[in-house]
């Protein structure tokens, strides 16, 4: 049985990255994955340029069901540290917007540079290769069984992320070996995902198809500002990912279309210099012109705005402020970017990744109860947890 120091369950951010770490300490290191490439989610990111941090790291921008948890590993691996060795790599990147940094040129770099660091530090990769049987020995240490053959190590790392894009080869292999091992897990569900409608909204919705429009979403009292768009199964977009990773089914959401105008003022205006005009005319110098005239079919269809008082106006203004709607589930883990819930961070060290219970054991990455924003904070997370696995495991 051939016998080494770690073995890495998962050739991801977190994998690759706590793969060259520990084999830059002179630990013989094999990293393992299923798939056929290492680095999937890394090469499909930011629409393949990876958003492969954010520069407002902090631990507001994490949900766990302890969210200072990921504090310690953030604070000892940063955001900067990752922008170092994106500099060292020699890979050109820029700031999008919302501290989001992106490559100029493709995600494939970021892939190719963590390959090649783990290869130079010793380390070595197994693609293609299903991971079988996992066993504690009695002594100290693990197997894993493999087709290439078992193998004994000291410490075994779990980085298989979670269950988001299925397609891509998502499994929940981690989360049952973590509770193999006696480890608590937090409920799963997709995070950052589109949401989705019930057929009687999605009538109106539908012909929207495709529009993008700027504004809030809220649920309870988190909202973010970004993007959101209309699709045949309802809505998506940065903001609205954003919100999904907060929202639970049967609870509202509102949006907040007004830009900050005082939309009654605006309409008192256009109902002055024109009583004969159409709310949806007027509208479309707040929202475009489609969502607009489905506004007016909610709101007003009765007649021009002359016909509306400025009690009716307000009421408009407080839809454009407040427009209430209800999702009734989202697209799932086929579309989610990330997997919310996972390992309970109570079973972790938060400074090594160590399971408290099982002494050598080590869980990083999509796979823990850590979950960020959308802009790279997911990255960061794998980067910081896979670094500060690697310095001890």
């Amino acid at each position: 049985m051939e016998k080494l120091d770690i073995i890495v369950l998962g050739a991801g951010a977190a994998g690759l990255f706590c793969g060259i770490e520990a084999a830059k300490r002179g630990r013989r290191v094999r990293v393992i994955d299923h798939a056929r490439a290492p680095g999937e989610k890394i090469r499909i990111s930011g629409g393949g340029r990876c958003n492969f941090t954010n520069l407002e790291i902090a631990p507001d921008r994490f949900l766990s069901r302890n969210p200072r948890f990921a504090l310690s590993a953030l604070k000892r691996f940063t955001q900067w540290d990752f922008i170092a060795r994106m500099d060292g790599w020699g890979i050109a990147w820029h700031e999008k917007t919302l501290g989001q940094l992106f490559c100029d040129g493709p995600a494939t770099q970021v892939v190719d540079a963590l390959t090649r660091d783990l290869a130079r530090a010793g380390g070595e990769l197994w693609l293609g290769c299903e991971v079988g049987a996992v066993e504690a020995l009695p002594g100290g240490g693990f197997t894993v069984a493999t087709p290439r053959g078992t193998l004994r190590c000291d410490s075994l790392v779990v980085a298989t992320g979670g269950k988001s894009i299925p397609k891509m080869g998502a499994t929940g292999f981690g989360y049952r070996l973590a509770e193999q091992f006696g480890l608590p897990l937090v409920e799963t569900r997709p995070g950052l995902v589109p949401l989705t409608f019930a057929e009687q909204e999605l009538v109106w919705m539908k012909p929207l198809s495709g529009l993008s429009i700027e504004g809030r979403v809220r649920h309870g009292r988190t909202e973010f500002a970004e993007g959101m768009l209309f699709t045949h199964r309802g809505l998506s977009g940065p903001a609205i990912l954003q919100i999904s990773s907060y929202w639970r089914e049967g609870e509202p959401i509102a949006l907040d279309v007004s830009l900050g105008r005082d939309v009654a003022a605006v309409l008192r205006a256009a109902r002055s210099d024109g009583p004969k005009l159409a709310l949806r005319t007027a509208l479309a110098g707040l929202v475009p012109e489609r969502l607009a005239r489905h506004l007016e079919t909610v709101i007003a269809p009765a007649g021009p705005l002359g016909t509306l008082s400025n009690a009716g106006l307000e009421q408009v203004a407080e839809v454009l402020r407040n427009w209430r709607l209800m999702p009734v589930g989202s697209e799932g883990y086929r579309t989610a970017e990330v997997t919310l819930g996972g390992v309970d961070t109570d079973a972790l060290d938060a400074r090594t990744m160590q399971a408290k219970a099982v002494a050598g054991l080590y869980f990083v990455g999509e796979v823990v109860d850590v979950t960020g924003w959308l802009g790279g904070y997911n990255f960061q997370w794998a980067w910081s947890s896979g670094w500060a696995a690697g310095q001890v495991a």
